[in-house]
């Protein structure tokens, strides 16, 4: 049996939704990372590629590191935080798409999963912060 197993096996029935949200991070991560290996190496490109990788793959990043949080403020900090680097991201992919001349499909697509880990992130914080 697999290390993964075995953490799956260990892991509570009321983590599922936080599991999901940080697969769908971490997917959200490789996806984004595949599609800026197509874009032309050009300066411009390279300079919003890299400010796009940052903030995409801290999305997840920042989720894993709440795992370890010292309290449930800490842990709603790390929240607030991801929240944040989700809107960073939307706003590169815009960029991307409005700025450069490089087809757009995959762009829609990526701002469109990146609505919906804010829109999942949004309701964590409202519940986190029970306003909600």
């Amino acid at each position: 049996m697999t290390t993964e197993n075995l953490k799956l096996k260990a892991q509570s029935h009321n983590s599922k939704p936080k599991n999901e949200l940080r697969e769908r991070c971490y997917s959200f991560s490789v996806n984004m990372i595949k599609y800026l290996q197509t874009i032309p190496e050009k300066r411009i490109n390279f300079v919003l590629s890299n400010q796009l990788l940052r903030s995409a793959t801290s999305i997840g990043a920042n989720i894993i590191e709440a795992k370890s949080s010292s309290s449930r403020k800490d842990f709603i900090k790390f929240y607030d935080i991801v929240l944040k680097s989700a809107n960073e991201t939307e706003y590169w992919l815009g960029l991307l798409k409005d700025a450069l001349d490089i087809d757009d499909s995959d762009i829609k697509y990526l701002i469109g999963e990146t609505e919906e880990i804010s829109r999942m992130l949004a309701a964590s914080l409202l519940t986190m912060k029970n306003k909600r």
